[in-house]
């Protein structure tokens, strides 16, 4: 079973506003710390953008990249995103997988448009199209507030291109798709595994309007693994079965309000996550 960790887990993100931001150096010690040996990227500027100096800097801390999340406009006709794609990417490791998201163009998840049917064509030809023509092995994410989040959004993906999916079990619940029914019926179609738990009761709120993304972040929507209502170890043992042999990349995204003291926050967490994980393997 191969683990990562992401540095969304203590609350470093690309969304402005989002909350206080650690510094690379604290959370990259913390991993280490924890035991983990590879993670994602993180947003633009986080780890350094040079191949080199971002290899150079994680190998001192035991670390590897396994994945990065890279935003991506895919449904305006009047987009070209490959070029965009490209240049993010030029610094990828050929092993580091492309964890798309169908961005809206707007900063944050609290709002977004639905696609029109050209929206929707454009969308999926481009999926299929960045698949073909980018070397590293590319996913997409189904994301809260991004163009593909809900359940009948994810099947129309499945439906109408070969993208393969990342997996990630708390935004799918929280747009309606069960993960374990991905698990159960497409699991050729997962290339990666972002493991979040859930409080389905904050979930429910999010798809009902009465709470915006952000706001059931700062609530403890997710929560350590295994202490919250998605069955992580039914989604472990069904991609297993499956044949999986991706990375699980631990995220329990959160918003700090402030520096968090040494040995707490953040690292408290994400040291339960990692616990029960062993547990599983």
């Amino acid at each position: 079973m191969r683990i990562a960790a992401a540095p969304i887990s203590w609350g470093v993100c690309e969304v402005p506003g989002w909350g206080h931001q650690m510094t690379r150096e604290r959370v990259l010690a913390e991993m280490a710390e924890l035991g983990l040996t590879a993670t994602e990227l993180g947003p633009d500027g986080f780890l350094p953008p040079e191949r080199e100096q971002r290899a150079h800097l994680l190998d001192g801390y035991g670390l590897r990249a396994v994945g990065g999340f890279v935003p991506v406009v895919l449904h305006d006709p009047g987009h070209d995103p490959l070029p965009g794609l490209r240049a993010a990417l030029a610094s990828f490791d050929e092993e580091t997988v492309v964890v798309l998201a169908a961005a809206t163009g707007a900063d944050g998840y609290d709002a977004r448009p639905s696609p029109d049917a050209e929206g929707w064509r454009t969308l999926l030809g481009n999926l299929d199209r960045i698949r073909r023509e980018t070397a590293h092995l590319v996913t997409l994410h189904p994301h809260v507030g991004t163009m593909v989040e809900t359940k009948d959004e994810v099947e129309r993906v499945l439906g109408g291109s070969a993208v393969p999916l990342c997996l990630d079990t708390g935004h799918l619940l929280i747009g309606g798709t069960d993960p374990m029914d991905l698990v159960r019926e497409v699991p050729e179609r997962i290339a990666h595994v972002h493991l979040k738990d859930v409080d389905t009761a904050l979930a429910g709120r999010v798809r009902a309007g009465e709470l915006s993304y952000t706001e059931a972040v700062k609530a403890g929507i997710y929560r350590p693994l295994g202490r919250g209502d998605v069955d992580v170890p039914g989604i472990v043992a069904g991609l297993g079965a499956a044949g999986y042999a991706g990375w699980y990349v631990m995220e329990q995204d959160v918003v700090l309000g402030s520096e968090p003291p040494g040995g707490a926050g953040p690292l408290h967490d994400v040291r339960a996550s990692v616990a029960f994980l062993g547990s599983l393997a």
